[in-house]
């Protein structure tokens, strides 16, 4: 892995920390009812597909058991269709896919 891609991920990581900070003590109804968390969280997840846009195409083979293109899909949908993003979607991508993210990425920084 070269510097740039570990930087990118650290960066990444910070992003995944901001959001867990956001939702402490959210559910999905709480979440639902704060529309600063909500604007806050995408704008986080937009940076997050950013971020991995980023990345070399040989970091992105080494590691395809990642979804980096899905991880940049989320990033374009929250930016081009946000008047109709469903919020519960957006939650399920922070409460499933981040916490896993965040394992994944931690094991290539400690691998590396």
């Amino acid at each position: 892995m070269n510097n740039r891609d570990q930087q990118i991920i650290k960066k990444v990581l910070s992003e995944i920390y901001v959001i867990e900070d956001l939702i402490k003590g959210f559910n999905l109804e709480s979440f639902l009812d704060d529309e600063k968390t909500k604007r806050a969280c995408c704008m986080t997840l937009i940076n997050i597909g950013e971020l991995v846009k980023n990345l070399t195409d040989e970091f992105i083979k080494n590691f395809n058991y990642i979804p980096w293109k899905a991880i940049a899909g989320m990033r374009n949908i929250t930016v081009h269709k946000y008047q109709t993003l469903k919020m519960g979607d957006v939650w399920a991508t922070i409460e499933n896919e981040i916490p896993y993210l965040k394992v994944e990425l931690n094991r290539i920084i400690m691998d590396r």
